[in-house]
This record gives C-alpha cells, sequence and structure tokens, in this order.
C-alpha cells in the first residue's frame, strides 16, 4: 500500500526547468506536476538543495547533456536534502515523514524529488539524514563527498603522507582537505591569498596557486610532497610531478592527464555517503555554506556559484 502525503496526483509545484542548453540565463522557476512515486520509489519534499559546478557544466550544451543522459526541457541541480512524503509499493526502509538526502540527477531544484529508495548513485538516491545533521548541510554531501571520497581513495594518503591539494577551498576541497586529516595525512593547500586564514580553519596549510608554486611548496614542505590530487584544472597536477610526486599518487577531477589517475564520484565506495554524514553529525567534519537563496534566486545563485570563487557551498533553500 503506497503512503500518500497531501498532495493529489494532479497537485502543482515548483521547479527549476530549462527550455534551452546554456548559463544561469536559462533557468527558469515554473509550476510543473508534483512527481509521485512509483513501485520501489520514494518522492521528497525537498528543503535544500546544494549546487555543484557539474550542475551547469552538464548543462552547458547539447552535447555535455547529452553524454549524462539529459534532453530537453531539462530541471536543474543534484544535491537535496528534505522530508519522505510519500512511499510506492515495495519500499521498506522509508517511511512518511523520515527525513532524507542524496543525489537526484538534474532535478534537485524543485518542491519534490522522486528517487529510488535502494538506489545508490548521485543520480537516484535516497539516505536517511542522521540526527545533528541539518537538511541545508545533508544537501551539500552527495556530489562533493562522493568526489573527495573518491579522490582520497585514488592516492591512499596516510599519516606518513604531506599530501598537496588544488582548489581545497572549493566544494570538493572542504571535503578532501579534512578526510586527509582524518586519515592522519599532513595537507598543504592551494588558494588565493585571501583563502588562507579559511584553509587553516579545515586544517591545511595555504598556499598561494599560479606561478612560483613549486618553489613555495618546497619552501613549505623540504622533506618532500608524497601525494596530491587537483581538484580545479592541471595546475596542481603538473608541480605535483615537478616535486617528484609519481604519477599513481596523484589524481584529477576536472582534467585528463596521462598516467593520472582521474577521479569520479560515481566510482566512491558503498557507504561512502553514510559514513560522511555520521562524520558531520559527530562533529568531525564541517560543511562551509558560504550563501543561501530562495529558489526564485536561482540565476543569482548559479552565477556565484560558476565564479569559482566560492569558499565552500552554495545552497537552494525550498520550503
Amino acid at each position: 500500500m503506497q503512503e500518500q502525503s497531501n498532495q493529489t496526483p494532479t497537485g502543482r509545484s515548483r521547479a527549476v526547468q530549462l527550455d534551452a542548453f546554456g548559463g544561469p540565463d536559462v533557468l527558469d522557476v515554473r509550476e510543473v506536476p508534483a512527481p509521485q512515486a512509483g513501485p520501489g520509489q520514494v518522492r521528497v519534499r525537498v528543503t535544500a538543495a546544494g549546487l555543484n559546478p557539474m550542475d551547469w557544466f552538464m548543462t552547458a550544451d547539447a552535447d555535455t547533456a547529452a553524454r549524462f543522459g539529459l534532453t530537453l526541457p531539462v530541471g536543474f541541480g543534484t544535491d537535496y536534502a528534505g522530508v519522505v512524503d510519500q512511499v510506492g509499493d515495495g519500499v521498506s526502509g522509508f517511511t512518511s515523514g523520515d527525513r532524507a538526502f542524496g543525489g537526484a540527477l538534474s532535478r534537485a531544484v524543485a518542491d519534490f524529488v522522486v528517487v529510488n529508495s535502494s538506489g545508490d548513485t548521485a543520480a537516484n538516491e535516497a539516505h536517511h539524514t542522521p540526527d545533528g545533521v541539518d537538511d541545508r548541510i545533508a544537501a551539500t554531501l552527495t556530489i562533493a563527498g562522493r568526489t573527495a571520497s573518491a579522490a582520497l581513495a585514488a592516492i591512499n594518503p596516510g599519516p606518513d603522507d604531506t599530501v598537496l591539494i588544488g582548489g581545497a577551498g572549493g566544494g570538493v576541497g572542504v571535503f578532501a582537505v579534512q578526510l586527509a586529516r582524518i586519515a592522519g595525512a599532513r595537507v598543504i593547500g592551494t588558494g588565493s591569498p585571501s583563502s588562507a586564514d579559511y584553509l587553516r580553519e579545515l586544517g591545511a596549510e595555504p598556499v598561494v596557486y599560479s606561478d612560483g608554486l613549486a618553489d613555495r611548496v618546497r619552501a613549505l614542505a623540504p622533506d618532500g610532497v608524497t601525494a596530491a590530487m587537483d581538484l580545479h584544472g592541471e595546475e596542481t597536477a603538473h608541480v605535483a610531478r615537478e616535486l617528484g610526486v609519481p604519477d599513481k599518487r596523484i589524481c584529477t577531477i576536472a582534467a585528463q592527464i596521462d598516467g593520472v589517475t582521474a577521479a569520479n564520484g560515481a566510482n566512491a565506495a558503498p557507504g561512502t555517503l553514510e559514513e560522511i554524514a555520521r562524520l558531520v553529525a559527530a562533529g568531525r567534519l564541517r560543511v562551509p555554506i558560504e550563501a543561501s537563496f530562495a529558489i526564485e534566486e536561482i540565476r543569482r545563485a548559479v552565477e556565484l556559484q560558476a565564479g569559482r570563487r566560492v569558499k565552500g557551498k552554495v545552497v537552494i533553500d525550498l520550503y
């Protein structure tokens, strides 16, 4: 028997949608039919949706969208958190009223998402939100947490390592820095001069990116760097090579370099999100939120997030 909310099958709801691929200017808030949970699915009333660079990257043009299986019209955003309000037949792990978070590929910035109750990929998943983790924070965990975890697994840092992290203050970086520190590694993180205090708060020793990076890292770590991850492009990966880090201990997430592992959040180990959520609930991992916006301000929110100067995460509030 399906548990129903007070929404009827013909109920209406808000969702951010695109009728054309492009930048923030093509994002619109639409009134759409409220989706309904089918067998094996739950519907979540979304209270918060976290933004990621991949959201606007994969809807920027038709060729990129096709790689993710997206066609017009299409929604926007992947990370969500909220409350289950409808449970489909055959679902045993959730009941109406449970708090949930997860991923709904390119449809999360909406009043409702429908996902598989047993799904375990960022495209279509739901997890129980632990006590002690509010919905805004839960809505930031899926893409960035999975990606950081996959990157850490690729280089496997430990107490004997000094890890160089490029883009340490960004949405993935905040997770990568803290997870590397939890693993016992020393972390040197690249950023702008203005981000130094912020990086220190995360547990990284700050170093300014751009020309001369290798020399600045040598000054900070005269005994050498043993592993590296580039969370922005290629600069940090090439500097790591210059510093003698072997390719097998370098990874990227936004570039392809021959011989270097390209980490992908889709390959994160099972249980990754549950473990990250537990770390947050225990106070061992924190997620800074730079700004939050109402759904009607989606264009302004994406412009801020796409500027790549955000320290932490940007969240859309839906109530």
